[in-house]
């Protein structure tokens, strides 16, 4: 803090060369940091910190999954105070549990946005919290940046999507599926606007591409007693059970499935809420065979990755992973830096701008915010589960994919634009 008052009303020549040559200094040491890809400032002498939110579940059934998030969004805090943090001012995080239950969320959400004043909020997990907060960010004008894959059908001015949209993650899974593992599909997911929606993407691409959908269930989440689930599986005889069960819920139906004998031999388990974290509870020897989608496994052998993979567990301990979501939170913090710098400013409307079009080399390989609907250009990876618990990589696009929040088989005439303001229905020809 400066402290004026105590300072004489004409400072001495030798005290005005003094204060010159360090903010001289200062701005020499200014420089850019490839690693990050973003230009850092000299910290102003007694500036405020840029206060951000971190908004996950720390306690109940999705702790499982999103204590990690949190873990890695100060990881990537710390990175950027290192390096001198946003604007010359160090970035400080407010730190919120939303606790496994959408209200909360709300209530939380609502906390950091008029109480904190936090610039940008890092957080949610589901769908459900994510719909939750999203009217909270939307009224007040505050800025979300949501890491986690979802179910599509969204645009918010308010919201940047770094985890994937359904192409990216669903769609690919399912067509490399019908190819290699079969056409009968049983669907079982958490019930909650997620899994809901997917199956419903799922079953229009089904009936596209010549699949057949012989069951469908959903369990609450924090579900544990899966038998009768794993009898109905075993009596439709499916191909393929695509699951899109999250939390907790995943540990019991998987060691279920294992123990009544049914292997992924027998019939594929694909998921897109299982990843390596979830792996740790579930055993990697439990669900060897297995597949899930992502965009992002702790394997993928980039130079970036290992560097990240190498510091998250220095950080956190050896026996801790990384994972898809862990990974996107990860970046996310990075890609918000290099916005706010680009910026040269923290309120919402600026950093809105300044992260349109924005790069990041992050673990997974290069990322971009798109312009046109604040989702991210990721690369589809297709990973078989090993018995440590790691993935082998049985399938990537060559390139980074597009996202397409509307999906075409449902909504062929929607898409987000924010040069014609949001979203827009398209005309057809």
């Amino acid at each position: 803090m400066s402290h004026r008052h105590d300072r004489p009303a004409n400072p001495g020549r030798r005290d005005f060369f003094r204060k010159t040559v360090k903010l001289g200094a200062g701005a020499a040491a200014a420089n850019f940091l490839p690693e990050l890809g973003y230009n850092l400032m000299p910290r102003a002498l007694g500036a405020e910190p840029v206060k951000v939110g971190i908004l996950h579940s720390l306690s109940g059934t999705m702790a499982i999954s999103e204590t990690s998030l949190r873990d890695v969004e100060l990881m990537a805090i710390e990175e950027i105070n290192a390096k001198g943090g946003v604007l010359g001012r160090k970035v400080e995080a407010v730190v919120e549990d939303g606790a496994s239950d959408w209200p909360t969320f709300a209530e939380k959400s609502r906390k950091l946005l008029q109480r904190d004043r936090v610039c940008s909020v890092f957080g949610c997990w589901t769908s459900a919290s994510r719909k939750a907060v999203l009217p909270v960010f939307e009224r007040l004008n505050g800025l979300l940046w949501y890491p986690v894959q979802y179910e599509g059908n969204e645009c918010s001015h308010n919201v940047f999507y770094t985890g994937a949209a359904p192409n990216q993650q669903i769609g690919p899974a399912v067509t490399w599926l019908l190819k290699n593992r079969g056409k009968k599909f049983y669907l079982l997911g958490s019930d909650y606007v997620f899994p809901r929606t997917a199956n419903l993407i799922i079953k229009a691409q089904l009936k596209a591409e010549g699949g057949q959908l012989v069951g469908e269930e959903y369990t609450p989440l924090g579900h544990m007693e899966y038998s009768t689930v794993v009898n109905k599986i075993r009596a439709a005889r499916p191909d393929v059970v695509f699951s899109t069960i999250n939390g907790d819920s995943n540990v019991a139906f998987y060691k279920q499935l294992r123990n009544a004998g049914i292997t992924a031999h027998d019939m594929a388990v694909m998921a897109v809420s299982v990843a390596e974290d979830e792996l740790r509870g579930i055993g990697g020897g439990v669900a060897e065979g297995h597949y899930a989608a992502w965009n992002y496994f702790e394997t993928v052998n980039t130079p970036q990755n290992k560097l990240f993979v190498d510091k998250f567990k220095s950080r956190f301990g050896k026996n801790r992973v990384t994972d898809d979501p862990i990974e996107a939170a990860y970046f996310q913090v990075h890609l918000w830096a290099q916005a706010v710098q680009k910026a040269g400013a923290t309120t919402v409307d600026a950093i809105r701008k300044g992260a349109l079009g924005q790069e990041f080399q992050a673990p997974e390989g290069l990322v971009r915010i798109d312009p046109k609907n604040q989702h991210t250009w990721k690369t589809v990876r297709i990973g078989q589960i090993r018995s440590d618990g790691q993935f082998n990589v049985v399938y990537a696009t060559d390139s980074p994919v597009r996202p397409q929040p509307w999906n075409t088989l449902l909504y062929p005439d929607r898409d987000c634009n924010w040069d014609l303001g949001g979203t827009v229905t398209r005309k057809k020809a």
